[in-house]
């Protein structure tokens, strides 16, 4: 078979899509793709969750790149976020591996985690704004170690919620950013956060394909798309269309989350043995 024969050009544009949003807002790595993989090409959850942490730091990786070269990141804020993020994520991912497979239950609580991160990821999106403009008020009280207490904290908790399910990273920790850094401009705030989801990607990513989470043939098809689609995104941040943007973001991402909450919670259909005329005589 050739190249093209294993490409799945569905897939391909779904990593596109995706990348150019990751690029765009710095959001979308996890946000966005596990709900697609789930609920549109019917994968499961920890598939999802693990492929989607490697494409994510692949994506980013592009992403960096771009806004590096721009002088758009803040490698103090990098640092920080690394300092929490990394160790939780190792220790989250040290206790899943200890847990064992995967079965229905935890499949359950992944969906449900992945749910609740995106309905708090679209109320971040909404909220970004207004929680920008508030933050600049309380910036001149803010010593320097309540921001760095608050960087590092932040990334702990993206550590554990990226390893977990894959959401986290985007939304949710620029929208921290900005009350943190509320004097940085949005490109560096946006390309900070790319930055960092790097090496927390990568680890997470290492992690769930140690434990056999990691659709390779999947991965591939979804970077095809993905890669172009964050290096066009990066270059037009600056001069993304926010007002129309952010609020369709927000929509796509309460979808999901439903979507995701309604899959978790829907009854398992019960398999029924038909039993062939001929095997049900021998039974009789």
């Amino acid at each position: 078979m050739g190249v093209t024969g294993s490409i799945d050009f569905f897939h391909a544009i779904a990593g596109l899509l995706v990348g150019l949003l990751v690029g765009l807002t710095g959001v979308g790595g996890g946000s966005l793709m596990t709900p697609l993989l789930v609920l549109l090409f019917g994968v499961s959850a920890k598939t999802a969750v693990g492929t989607d942490l490697l494409f994510a730091a692949v994506t980013k990786i592009a992403g960096s790149a771009v806004h590096g070269s721009r002088e758009s990141v803040e490698w103090k804020i990098v640092r920080r976020m690394a300092m929490g993020s990394v160790p939780a994520a190792v220790v989250t991912l040290l206790v899943m591996a200890r847990m064992g497979s995967v079965g229905k239950s935890t499949e359950h609580v992944i969906l449900l985690s992945l749910a609740c991160l995106l309905a708090l990821t679209s109320l971040a999106v909404i909220g970004r704004k207004w929680l920008f403009r508030h933050a600049h008020d309380g910036a001149a009280q803010r010593s320097p170690i309540v921001e760095l207490g608050g960087t590092i904290a932040l990334g702990a908790l993206i550590g554990v919620a990226v390893s977990v399910s894959s959401v986290g990273a985007g939304a949710i920790g620029v929208t921290v950013l900005f009350v943190l850094y509320p004097r940085l401009p949005v490109a560096r705030i946006v390309g900070s956060d790319i930055a960092h989801a790097v090496p927390l990607t990568l680890i997470a990513g290492t992690g769930h394909w140690i434990m056999g989470d990691v659709n390779g043939t999947l991965l591939t098809n979804l970077l095809i798309g993905s890669i172009p689609g964050v290096v066009v995104g990066s270059y037009l941040s600056s001069r993304a269309p926010d007002k129309v943007l952010q609020p369709l973001l927000a929509a796509v991402l309460a979808v999901s989350s439903w979507q995701l909450f309604v899959k978790a919670n829907a009854p398992e259909k019960v398999k029924v043995d038909v039993i062939a005329p001929a095997k049900a005589a021998e039974v009789r």
